[in-house]
C-alpha cells in the first residue's frame, strides 16, 4: 500500500490492531461486515473488487443502504457492530466522544497509511485532540453556478454577479428573478441555506465553531450579518414559503434540471452537479466560478464521508485493510479510469472525479482527465480544481451533531418568520454550548 507514516500526536491510544501481531493479523480472513455503503456505481464496484483480489480469503458482506443512526448505535450497544462503518465526517467526533468508533492509530502505523495524502480539511474532519477516528474518502466542495441564458435575457453580465459585494448581489438577484403576483417562476440567487450557512458566515470572515470544535461562536455579529443578507435575499423572492416550494419541483439529477429550464439564475452548489450537467444537458450555458469571501479570495466548505470502526467490531485489522485499499492512490485511479470508460461508451464527456486524496487526484487530472472540448466545462474542471485548496470543515466536535441542530434550527426558525436572526442564533449558541459542555464531561 501507501508508503511512510505521518506521525499522530496521540499517546495511550492505540485502538485498531493494538492487540494484533503486528504483522496485519487477521486482515486476509474472516468476514468483514459494512453499514451504510453500497455498489451504487463503478467508483464503488470497482475499489471493492480491488480489495476482494488482494483479499480473496475475507468473506466481504456489504449491507446495502444509507447510514442508519439508530441502528448503528443499537448495534454498538448490543455488542454485535458492523466491522466497518461509511457516514458523513461531521459525525465522527460526536461518535468519538462517545467510545462509539475506535481511534485509528495503529490502523496507520499497521497499513503503512501517509496521512499527509489526505486533504488537511478533510483529515482534521476525521481527528479529534489530534486522534485520527476517520478514514476520509471523497471530497465535496462548493461553487458558484450561473446560468448565462437567464442573465442574458435579464441583461446582466457575469462579472456582475459579485458575491463580494452583498448589497449589489441583493440588486442582480431582483434583476434575474421573476414574480409576479407574489409567485416566483425563477430564482435569481439562491443562497442555500440553511446548508451553506457556515460557507457565508466564512465568507464574512466569521467561524461558527472554534477549531478545536468545543466552543460554539453562532451568536457573533459576523454570523448574524451573514445569515441577515442571505435570509433577505429569500424574502425578496417571495418568502421561503414560495422559495422552498418552487426549488422542491427542481429536478437535479435529470435533463430537465434547472439550468435547462431556465429556473434559476446563479446559485452555490457541490461540484457533482457538474457531472450531472455534462451527462444530462451538455449543452446548457453554464458558467462555474469561485465563492468568493468579500474581500474577493476563494472560499469553500468541504465536506464527504469517511470510513470508521465501531467499537466492539469482531474483526478491525480486516476493516483497517479495506478502507486503506479504498482509499489508496492505485486504487482510485483505477475507479477514475472505469468511470472514463462508461461515460465514452455512453458518449458522454469525463470530468472527473474528486476524492480526499490529494495524489489520487492530480494523477487522475493528469494522467486520465482530457478536456472535454466545451469551454463551459473545461473552464468549470478547472474552477473546481482550484477550489479544493481553497477548502474549509467544520471542524471535528464532541456534538458535532447537537451542534449542527442548532443553528440549521435556528435557520429554519428565521425563514419560517418565527424570529429574527440575532434572536435565533443566540438561542442556538446557548443550545450549542449546552449540548459542546454536557459532551465535554
Amino acid at each position: 500500500m501507501v508508503a511512510g507514516v505521518l506521525a499522530l500526536a496521540v499517546s495511550g491510544c492505540g485502538g485498531v490492531g493494538a492487540g494484533g501481531d503486528g504483522g496485519g493479523g487477521n486482515a486476509t480472513e474472516g468476514t468483514l461486515s459494512t453499514m451504510g455503503f453500497g455498489r451504487s456505481d463503478e467508483i464503488a464496484s470497482t475499489r471493492v473488487d480491488a480489495f476482494q483480489r488482494e483479499h480473496p480469503k475475507v468473506d466481504l458482506r456489504i449491507t446495502e443502504g444509507a447510514f442508519d443512526e439508530q441502528q448503528f448505535l443499537s448495534a454498538v450497544a448490543s455488542g454485535n457492530p458492523p466491522d466497518l462503518v461509511y457516514l458523513d465526517r461531521n459525525l465522527v467526533g460526536t461518535y468519538a466522544t462517545r467510545g462509539s468508533i475506535l481511534p485509528l492509530t495503529d490502523c496507520v502505523q499497521q497499513q503503512g497509511i501517509d496521512l499527509a495524502q489526505y486533504r488537511p480539511a478533510a483529515r482534521e474532519q476525521v481527528s479529534l485532540d489530534g486522534v485520527l477516528y476517520g478514514v476520509p474518502e471523497f471530497s465535496t466542495v462548493r461553487v458558484f453556478y450561473l446560468n448565462e441564458a437567464v442573465l442574458r435575457q435579464a441583461g446582466v453580465r457575469p462579472e456582475q454577479v459579485d458575491l463580494a459585494d452583498w448589497a449589489a448581489l441583493s440588486t442582480v438577484s431582483a434583476e434575474l428573478a421573476r414574480v409576479s403576483d407574489g409567485r416566483l417562476s425563477r430564482i435569481g440567487v439562491d443562497p442555500k441555506i440553511p446548508e451553506f450557512l457556515p460557507m457565508w458566515a466564512k465568507a464574512n470572515g466569521a467561524d461558527m465553531i472554534s477549531a478545536d470544535g468545543r466552543t460554539a461562536q453562532l451568536d457573533h455579529p459576523k454570523v448574524v450579518e451573514a445569515l441577515t443578507a442571505t435570509v433577505a435575499l429569500i424574502r425578496d423572492q417571495g418568502g421561503w414559503g414560495k422559495f422552498k416550494s418552487f426549488r422542491d419541483t427542481f429536478d437535479f439529477f435529470g435533463a430537465q434540471n434547472p439550468l435547462a429550464k431556465n429556473q434559476i439564475g446563479a446559485w452555490p452548489m457541490e461540484e457533482w452537479f457538474l457531472n450531472q450537467v455534462a451527462a444530462n444537458s451538455p449543452d446548457v450555458e453554464l458558467l462555474v466560478k469561485p465563492f468568493v469571501d468579500r474581500q474577493g479570495n476563494p472560499v469553500t466548505m468541504s465536506s464527504g464521508q469517511a470510513w470508521v470502526i465501531p467499537k466492539g467490531a469482531k474483526n478491525p485489522d480486516a476493516a483497517c485493510a479495506f478502507v486503506t485499499q479504498m482509499t489508496a492512490i492505485d486504487t482510485w485511479l483505477a475507479a477514475a479510469q472505469a468511470r472514463a470508460d462508461a461515460r465514452r461508451a455512453e458518449g458522454q464527456p469525463f470530468t472527473g472525479v474528486w476524492t480526499g486524496n490529494i495524489e489520487a487526484d492530480r494523477r487522475i487530472f493528469d494522467e486520465l482527465y482530457q478536456p472535454t472540448g466545451n469551454r463551459r466545462f473545461d473552464e468549470a474542471v478547472d474552477t473546481i480544481r482550484s477550489m479544493q485548496d481553497a477548502a474549509f470543515a467544520l471542524p471535528a466536535s464532541p456534538a458535532g451533531a447537537e451542534f449542527d441542530k442548532a443553528w440549521t434550527d435556528a435557520v429554519n426558525r428565521v425563514l419560517s418568520g418565527q424570529t429574527e436572526p440575532a434572536e435565533a442564533l443566540a438561542r442556538a449558541q446557548r443550545e450549542a454550548t449546552a449540548a459542546l459542555d454536557q459532551a465535554s464531561k
